[in-house]
């Protein structure tokens, strides 16, 4: 058995060390926002924070991961779609199908939340998620906007 914390819950969960946290957080907790990709950490759909750092979970194995550290997926990020990210999301007509947008919200929080006066050269290496719709230009829209405001310091 394993003890997780996941957005704000310390939960048990029984599966092998070596299973890929992005497993565990949809199957056995349930939690379906993560996405899986491309199961080689490459594209970024599986991003959730640990301890504020985003991190490809599909490649991660659950026994990586300590019960002290703090998962957050998009679910926890903000249950009512009020974070930042979310709301600068959909001011910028950003997903086209979607698939990806969960790990690309969860990149470009954490990456508001290390840096919250992000150049676009930040956003360019920090951003580094696959979208095959090829809306990059909108997600760095979106990331500027939110950088304008100055409203993280939330999530």
């Amino acid at each position: 058995m394993t003890k997780l914390n996941v957005n704000g819950r310390t939960l048990d969960v029984t599966v092998d060390g070596d299973t890929p946290l992005l497993w565990v957080i949809r199957e056995q907790i349930g939690l379906t926002g993560t996405k899986y990709g491309c199961g080689v950490a490459q594209c970024g759909a599986c991003t959730v924070h640990i301890d504020g750092v985003a991190t490809r979970s599909c490649a991660l194995p659950v026994s990586a991961v300590t019960e002290e550290q703090k998962i957050v997926t998009i679910e926890g990020l903000s249950p009512d779609g009020t974070h930042p990210v979310q709301q600068a999301w959909i001011k910028h007509d950003v997903p086209q199908c979607g698939f990806c947008q969960s790990g690309m919200i969860m990149t470009a929080a954490a990456l508001l939340q290390a840096n919250p006066k992000p150049t676009d050269a930040d956003i360019a290496s920090e951003m580094t998620n696959i979208c095959r719709c090829g809306t990059y230009v909108r997600v760095k829209a979106a990331i500027l906007d939110v950088a304008a405001g100055g409203q993280l310091g939330r999530g």
